[in-house]
């Protein structure tokens, strides 16, 4: 059985937007709307920044920059259990 979706109204850049999502889903979409809106809002206080588009756009360039930092790490994680689960295999 297919899950349903639902429409979820947030605030974001001081509008309301209307998304959808799968129903249970909801708590995401709403964490990830808070976070973009406290990113934005901390973009919008540097003083190079003066509109809203410019405070989104650098709130999702440092989003996207810590995403990737942290699929890397993660890889290296990986690639170091990995190594790790070898060397314990070999030790038997």
């Amino acid at each position: 059985m297919a899950d349903k979706s639902v429409q979820v109204s947030v605030e974001l850049l001081g509008k309301t937007q209307q998304f959808t999502c799968e129903s249970g889903q909801e708590h995401i979409l709403l964490e990830a709307v808070s976070l973009l809106n406290t990113r934005v809002c901390e973009m919008r206080q540097r003083a190079t920044v003066r509109n809203d588009h410019n405070a989104l756009l650098l709130a999702a360039l440092h989003l996207c920059h810590e995403y990737n930092a942290l699929q890397k790490e993660q890889k290296n994680t990986s690639h170091t259990l990995q190594m790790l689960c070898e060397k314990l295999s070999q030790a038997k």
